[in-house]
């Protein structure tokens, strides 16, 4: 068994999906806060592939398509553009390049914002797989993406481990990941 720290850093994508940030309105908190916890949660070697993007749904698609299949990211994490509005168009993107849809993860996702905003039901974050990526769509909220990566993150390295992504350690004090005990 070789020792992850050695291993190069797998490529994790950041597309924050923002008119307003694409466009310097204001300045892009979503990515860096799913960054700031990714560094926290994981203890393999890991490097952002950072995007910015306006609320467009053949860029949203493009850039997805990007990140997993040209950067490799074995994890590609979207924030904003999940709402209601006629803009958010994210998760009907990140369907229209995942060959499957994993619901469980939008599901869980709510029902945790849902402890903290009566509002969560608004939002339609789903999760879904391109090749070897795992693409999860989270709200543009700082609060809210710390919320929803502590209820998925327990799931997230045996997913990638399942479509054959490279291994993902998490900080078990700050994140335990879960995976089946072998036979």
């Amino acid at each position: 068994m070789s020792d992850s720290r050695s291993a190069p850093p797998v490529p994790i994508g950041i597309l924050t999906v923002s008119d307003r940030a694409s466009r310097g309105v204001y300045r892009d908190e979503g990515g860096p806060a799913i960054a700031a916890w990714l560094t926290q949660a994981l203890t393999s070697p890991w490097r952002a592939v950072a995007r910015v993007i306006p609320d467009e749904r053949d860029l949203i698609e493009k850039t997805l398509i990007q990140l997993a299949d040209d950067e490799g990211c074995a994890l590609i994490v979207t924030t904003g553009g999940t709402g209601p509005a006629p803009r958010d168009v994210t998760p009907e993107a990140t369907e229209a390049v995942c060959e499957k849809m994993l619901p469980g993860f939008g599901e869980l996702m709510r029902q945790e914002s849902l402890k903290v905003v009566p509002t969560a039901i608004l939002s339609r974050q789903t999760a879904g797989i391109r090749g070897s990526s795992l693409i999860v769509n989270l709200p543009g909220k700082p609060s809210a993406i710390a919320d929803c990566l502590r209820a998925v993150m327990p799931a997230i390295p045996y997913c990638v481990d399942l479509i054959d992504g490279p291994r993902l350690e998490t900080a078990p004090a700050f994140c335990p990941a879960f995976r089946p005990k072998a036979k």
